[in-house]
């Protein structure tokens, strides 16, 4: 992979959560980035604490603006002189219930953030990683950020668990169709970690990680090119016995799992 101080890193949700310490750790390590976010003054105040400042694009926009967000990429790689990560990391999440007709356009909301847009935000590098790889550069990677949530589905979480499920299919059937071009896509499932989304819960949430720590670790799964990973490792333990459990036992053990709130509008 290249260099760490020649990276070209673009980064969704970079306003909030994971796709802050993603960036903060990268800009350490003297990579350029890409940032897009929602929210125009937190990506302000994010750019203003790193380092190499003049590096950095920001880029505000939703990330279901498709076109906007295809016009962010073009403009980064032009201004990077091309691209090595892009981190789908933009994600929401809410409470949901389908006996609620309101909760419709909550779900098509998590379901266009969380799945939708991560398509999205890859179609624009493609061409460009497969022409760099074809010259030689083999540290293209595709990131798409998952969850623990996706393995099995959670009550009252019915979209998000959902929507995580759909991006581990989805990066699994994009790895195998990038196999032979030279571009890796490595999915990373993070259990909980410390961060706006998870500090609203009012239950327990076994092995919460710092979402510095969190960062390092997947920084070290991308660099490495792996396929997928649960960080972190004890959650991952956690993963593996849950994706063995039959329904029935599944079933009984999460019934009176504790649920996330249910907040509305989105």
């Amino acid at each position: 992979m290249s260099s760490s101080t020649s990276q070209r890193v673009f980064i969704t949700g970079a306003s909030s959560g994971l796709g802050v310490a993603l960036a903060r750790h990268y800009a350490r390590q003297g990579a350029s980035l890409g940032l897009v976010g929602r929210r125009g003054e937190a990506l302000l105040e994010l750019v203003d604490s790193l380092p190499n400042r003049d590096r950095h694009c920001l880029y505000t926009l939703d990330v279901t603006d498709h076109d906007a967000l295809s016009n962010a990429a073009q403009h980064f790689m032009a201004h990077a002189g091309g691209i090595d990560i892009v981190i789908a990391s933009a994600g929401i999440s809410r409470g949901t219930l389908t006996e609620y007709s309101e909760d419709l356009d909550v779900f098509d909301r998590i379901l266009a953030v969380n799945v939708t847009a991560t398509v999205a935000t890859f179609s624009p590098f493609l061409e460009t990683m497969r022409q760099q790889a074809a010259a030689g550069n083999h540290g293209c990677r595709l990131v798409g950020i998952a969850s623990v949530a996706g393995i099995r589905g959670l009550p009252g979480a019915s979209a998000y668990s959902a929507s995580k499920a759909a991006v581990i299919s989805y990066c699994e059937s994009l790895r195998v169709e990038l196999k032979t071009d030279g571009i890796k896509v490595v999915t990373i499932a993070p259990g909980y970690i410390d961060t706006p989304m998870t500090q609203v819960n009012d239950y327990a949430m076994p092995f919460l990680m710092s979402a510095e720590d969190f960062a390092q670790q997947a920084a070290d799964v991308i660099a490495a090119g792996r396929s997928y990973r649960v960080i972190p490792w004890q959650m991952g333990v956690v993963a593996k016995i849950l994706r063995l459990l039959p329904n029935c036992a599944y079933d009984f053990l999460f019934r009176n799992a504790p649920r996330k709130k249910r907040t509305l509008p989105l």
